[in-house]
């Protein structure tokens, strides 16, 4: 596991986890999302300490995961598992949810198929490394209250995406 602990944003820690083994993962990547993580925060206003983890899979374990939690039977790019009651941005609650050592909020967890982004990426048109970073913007969107169930949240989210891959660079090839 890979912990990174960013000196410019010292109130976010993320923990990685490769458990996958068709992709190799570069520390840059890492880093990258990391800032991405950062980035998501910044935009969102957030200012407590927060921790995120992040588990890099394939598609056949994000499959058992999405029928695990969601009962859905297929692989997806991206799986969202906030710990923290939030609203768009807004922290509704934080009971049992701050890693008292550190006294860090505990975000939540993501799970993003670099299978899964590969193929995508191809499908797009762009990077593997601009995928995998929208995803984790999509991810740390959902952890922090956004969602997309009706075309008004979905725009509004992916604004605040792009917003966050054009500051870090990424924007569409």
């Amino acid at each position: 596991m890979k912990t990174f602990k960013n000196t410019d944003y010292p109130i976010c820690k993320v923990f990685f986890e490769n458990l996958q083994e068709k992709t190799p993962v570069e520390d840059s990547l890492y880093k990258l999302l990391e800032k991405v993580v950062i980035e998501c925060l910044r935009l969102t206003g957030i200012e407590a300490g927060c921790e995120v983890s992040i588990t890099l899979v394939d598609d056949n374990r994000i499959k058992d995961i999405n029928r695990e939690f969601r009962n859905i039977d297929s692989a997806t790019d991206v799986l969202s598992f906030p710990i923290v009651n939030m609203d768009e941005g807004i922290i509704l609650s934080t009971e049992g949810d701050i890693d008292r050592d550190e006294d860090l909020l505990l975000l939540g967890d993501l799970v993003i198929s670099l299978e899964r982004a590969l193929k995508q990426a191809e499908e797009y048109g762009h990077s593997f490394t601009r995928e995998v970073a929208f995803l984790t913007t999509h991810g740390v969107f959902h952890l922090l209250g956004y969602d997309h169930m009706n075309d008004e949240q979905e725009s509004k989210m992916l604004v605040k995406q792009e917003e966050v891959l054009a500051v870090l660079g990424l924007e569409r090839e």
